[in-house]
């Protein structure tokens, strides 16, 4: 199994993001599932590593601090004419450990190894902002 990161662009917070996906479910722009959408331009070589139990993980404000696990990855083509592809995602975004990340383009492959452990869920936010201090000083 293999794992995407991708930055959040225009994004600054978990909660900015899924009032985000929210918005689009509740405004009829999802699938009858739920499912949430991210198109990207190139589609993985490593689909299948992907779907056997992968999750794009978000770079929020310089750290990774949520993933939603990948349902499908659907090849497309823009409105240009142009080669893209469908990331579906579950609909639930669950947060990690926050973990810095530098800026990049595009996704990436991610090791299972490298990823960020899942917070608990039921977590508060002054848990969540111990374990993103602990990580910075490397102690977690």
């Amino acid at each position: 199994m293999i794992h995407l990161i991708k930055l959040c662009v225009g994004v600054s917070s978990v909660q900015q993001l899924e009032d985000h996906r929210a918005g689009r479910i509740m405004s009829g722009l999802s699938r009858p599932d739920d499912l949430n959408l991210h198109r990207t331009r190139m589609m993985p070589k490593r689909r299948d590593e992907i779907l056997e139990g992968g999750s794009l993980y978000w770079v929020i404000a310089g750290s990774i601090q949520c993933r939603q696990k990948i349902v499908e990855l659907e090849p497309q083509t823009d409105h240009e004419g142009k080669s893209c592809c469908d990331i579906w995602m579950d609909p639930e975004i669950i947060r990690t450990i926050p973990q810095p990340k530098r800026p990049f383009q595009g996704w990436r492959y991610f090791q299972h190894n490298d990823a960020p452990s899942d917070i608990n869920v039921g977590a508060d936010e002054g848990e969540v902002e111990l374990a993103a201090e602990l990580t910075k000083l490397g102690l977690i």
